[in-house]
């Protein structure tokens, strides 16, 4: 299973989200161009020395990623989508898909994308964190193939 960040802007939620990795066994791909300067000392300090047990690949842009997928699912989370990631069934090879913060993912990605899933959530609200909904994700995905503590 892969968590792939598309074109994110927040260095804190990238340190975040290698820390989620490091800490679940998640393989992080970063998908190019981030919003901030990938030596940043805020994406260390966030993601702190767990940066070291993450396996992080980073693509110069949407079409040197979707070389990388091979034959595993893309599953993109939008707040556009319908399904619930709880009513969805899980594979260990997903790759897990998250829009950039402040814009999402642009139309080609999401026609690329496999499957589209939605974190339900209080309808007054738009949105989650960029790092706590791909914890919710990948713990819930991980829960449902048995990758949890392995």
């Amino acid at each position: 299973m892969r968590l792939a960040l598309y074109e994110p802007e927040i260095a804190g939620n990238v340190g975040a989200v290698l820390r989620l990795g490091a800490c679940m066994g998640v393989a992080v791909d970063l998908i190019e161009p981030m919003g901030f300067e990938w030596d940043d000392r805020r994406v260390r300090r966030t993601a702190m020395d767990y940066i070291d047990h993450v396996d992080v690949a980073r693509h110069a842009g949407w079409d040197a990623f979707a070389g990388t997928v091979g034959n595993a699912r893309l599953v993109l989370f939008t707040t556009k989508a319908t399904q619930s990631l709880y009513d969805f069934a899980f594979s260990q090879d997903d790759v897990l898909l998250f829009g950039k913060e402040s814009a999402g993912v642009p139309d080609m990605v999401r026609d690329a994308s496999h499957e589209k899933l939605r974190i339900p959530m209080r309808p007054a609200v738009r949105s989650m964190n960029l790092a706590t909904s791909a914890a919710l994700s990948v713990g819930e995905a991980l829960r449902q193939t048995g990758g949890l503590g392995a």
